[in-house]
C-alpha cells in the first residue's frame, strides 16, 4: 500500500467509500468491494451456490437486502462459467473460444456461436491483448462496502446505476483528475470482466488508473436490467472521488445533478 492511500485509509473505510459513491450516484443498489483473500469470510457464500453465471452473482448481491459477501476459489470451481473462470484467472481460456466468440465450428458445441466478434482470428487476437490474468488471491471475495471489516484494503469498488446515476459518477470522477478521455473505458468483454477482471488490475494489460463502464456483453441481457450500468472503480480513484464530493457540483448544485424539474420528449413517453 502506498503512503498517501493508507493515509487516505485512516480517514474514510470501506464502509465510508461505499456510503460516499453511493451517496454522490443516490443509489439504488449496493456499493460493493473486491478483494483477494487466502481464507473466505464466515459469512461468504460461494459464487456457484448462487449461479453458475459469476456475474449474475455479483449483481444479485449489490441488489439483496440480506447477503454480505460472495467468494469463488480454486476448491469451489465446479458448478462456475467456464469463461467466467479464465477471466477470474483460475483457469486458461479454451483454445475452441475464439470459435464460441464469432462464428462457430462444428468440433466445438455443434457450432454454437455468439457472433460478437467478426471473425476466429480477430477473436483470438483480441484475447490476447487482454494479456495474462490473475486471481487476487487463493479467493477472490466480493462484498458490500457497508459490511467489510476496517482492515481489508480492497483493489477496486463496484456499483451499478441508471444512466442520469452514471453520468453524475463519471463527471465526479473527473472532477480533480487532468485527462479529458483517459480516465473512464468502455472495453470489450464479459460482464465478470467489466465488473471485477480490469477495475481491479487482475488483466496484465489493463490500463492503470482507469474505471471501467460496462458491460459490453450482450449475453447478458436477459438477466442485467436494461436501464443500468456497472461502474468498476480502482480503489485509488475511488478514495480520490470520496474526498471530492463535498467540493462538486453534486453537493453545491445538487438542482443540477438531480434536477425537481425536467423538460419532457413526448416522443420518449412510454
Amino acid at each position: 500500500m502506498r503512503r498517501n492511500e493508507s493515509l487516505l485509509m485512516q480517514k474514510l473505510t470501506v464502509e465510508g467509500i461505499g456510503g460516499k459513491i453511493s451517496q454522490a450516484g443516490r443509489l439504488k443498489t449496493r456499493p460493493l468491494c473486491i478483494y483477494g483473500s487466502e481464507t473466505v469470510p464466515e459469512d461468504s457464500k460461494p459464487t456457484k451456490s448462487m449461479n453458475r453465471c459469476i456475474a449474475q452473482a455479483i449483481f444479485t448481491l449489490a441488489v439483496s437486502d440480506e447477503l454480505k459477501s460472495i467468494h469463488i476459489g480454486n476448491d469451489e470451481l465446479k458448478g462456475c462459467c467456464p469463461g467466467g473462470l479464465a477471466w477470474f484467472g483460475f483457469k486458461e481460456f479454451l483454445p475452441m473460444l475464439k470459435y464460441f466468440l464469432s462464428t462457430g465450428i462444428q468440433e466445438f458445441r455443434n457450432g454454437a456461436a455468439e457472433f460478437l466478434v467478426a471473425n476466429p482470428d480477430l477473436a483470438e487476437q483480441r484475447i490476447k491483448t487482454v494479456g495474462k490474468i490473475r486471481p487476487l488471491g487463493k479467493y477472490i471475495i466480493i462484498r458490500t462496502c457497508k459490511n467489510t471489516p476496517n482492515d481489508i484494503y480492497p483493489a477496486s469498488i463496484l456499483c451499478f446505476g441508471e444512466a442520469e446515476q452514471i453520468r453524475n459518477l463519471a463527471t465526479l470522477i473527473c472532477f480533480s483528475a487532468v485527462e479529458a478521455f483517459e480516465l473512464i473505458k468502455m472495453p470489450f468483454g464479459p460482464s465478470c470482466g467489466s465488473f471485477v477482471t480490469f477495475p481491479s488490475g487482475m488483466a496484465e494489460n489493463t490500463p492503470k488508473d482507469c474505471v471501467i463502464l460496462g458491460p459490453t456483453d450482450p449475453t447478458g441481457n436477459h438477466w442485467f436490467p436494461p436501464n443500468y450500468l456497472s461502474l468498476g472503480i480502482p480503489i485509488g480513484i475511488a478514495q480520490r472521488i470520496s474526498a471530492d464530493l463535498d467540493d462538486s457540483f453534486i453537493i453545491k448544485r445538487p438542482m443540477v445533478a438531480y434536477p425537481e424539474k425536467r423538460t419532457i420528449f413526448k416522443s420518449l413517453k412510454d
